[in-house]
């Protein structure tokens, strides 16, 4: 088979406040519908999301996720920055909706219906090989991103940086250029 499409469903409690979110984005609003039922698809490119609205839903308990695979997942987070910084003034780092700083393997963002979605490279490097610090930022990337446990996040990074004495220079940017966005997000909580 060959050109299959999967387009996700996502809640949320207003497809007005989800459809501005996204227009801020860069994607295009392609349907809207209020009545018998909310829903609103938008696109930008090749990515197609899809929202219904449920009267009274909760963004904070959302568990709905999404998985976008892009070439480059640095370009698209630099629009999405970009377009949050003409809106807002700033990245949103903490809250809803928020968005992580780009890493080797991409950026999550939470949307206002609390949708999590995640960017990844469309090819992903193995993980055999990766030394201590590598899974360690993961881990701490996973446990900030999707659990917002910061100070736990904080000391597996720092951990690792004072045991992994032979991980490679990009290694250690990454996991302290990740070290100074969790301080920075724990001084904003303050």
């Amino acid at each position: 088979m060959a050109n299959e499409v999967t387009i996700p469903l996502l809640p949320c409690a207003s497809i007005d406040e989800v459809a501005e979110f996204y227009v801020m984005l860069g994607f295009t609003v392609t349907y809207r519908q209020r009545r018998p039922n909310a829903y609103l698809s938008v696109r930008r490119d090749e990515i197609n999301l899809h929202f219904f609205g449920i009267p009274g839903y909760q963004a904070e308990q959302s568990y709905s996720s999404c998985l976008i695979q892009v070439e480059d997942p640095r370009e698209l987070h630099d629009a999405f920055a970009a377009g949050m910084r003409a809106v807002y003034g700033q990245v949103l780092i903490t809250g809803i909706p928020r968005m992580t700083r780009p890493r080797r393997d991409g950026f999550l963002f939470v949307d206002p219906g609390g949708n999590w979605i995640r960017v990844v490279p469309a090819v992903r490097e193995r993980e055999n090989g990766r030394n201590g610090l590598s899974r360690a930022l993961n881990s701490a990337v996973t446990l900030a991103g999707s659990h917002a446990a910061e100070r736990r996040a904080l000391k597996i990074i720092e951990d690792a940086l004072a045991r992994e004495v032979h991980a490679s220079e990009e290694e250690r940017a990454s996991a302290l250029e990740f070290r100074e966005e969790l301080l920075e997000r724990l001084d904003l909580r303050r």
